[in-house]
């Protein structure tokens, strides 16, 4: 049974997340739903940046962003690089790539039994 976002907070945490991404213009902007095919965490959040630094960019401001709504960064890795920044909540991840990494990983054909949330416009709950 999948309970509405209001009440899973990592849900939640991951539409704030995609919405941030969003802000700074990254593409293809994906939430998946682990319920049920993972106990590591209840979300991912999939977003593209254009450039190494657009990544950078991108995972800065979705961790600076979160901590300053009560959601701080467990961990941040790959920040520094840019190629494939992952910012870890613990009840979500957000990871943010290159274009060429993201094709090469593919975690949404990897992970293609979790169910793609839309992004809630502005972050909203549904």
């Amino acid at each position: 049974m999948t309970l509405p976002a209001a009440t899973r907070p990592g849900l939640a945490g991951a539409q704030q997340a995609a919405t941030l991404c969003l802000d700074l213009k990254a593409n293809d902007v994906v939430i998946l739903d682990l319920e049920g095919v993972s106990d590591m965490t209840d979300c991912f959040v999939i977003a593209s940046g254009t450039s190494d630094t657009h990544v950078r960019a991108i995972a800065e401001h979705v961790a600076e962003e979160m901590k300053k709504r009560g959601y701080a960064p467990h961990h941040i890795e790959g920040a520094t690089q840019g190629r494939w920044a992952l910012v870890d909540f613990v009840d979500f991840v957000v990871h943010v790539f290159h274009p060429t990494l993201r094709s090469f990983y593919q975690l949404e054909r990897l992970w293609g039994d979790a169910a793609v949330v839309a992004v809630a416009p502005q972050g909203a709950v549904t």
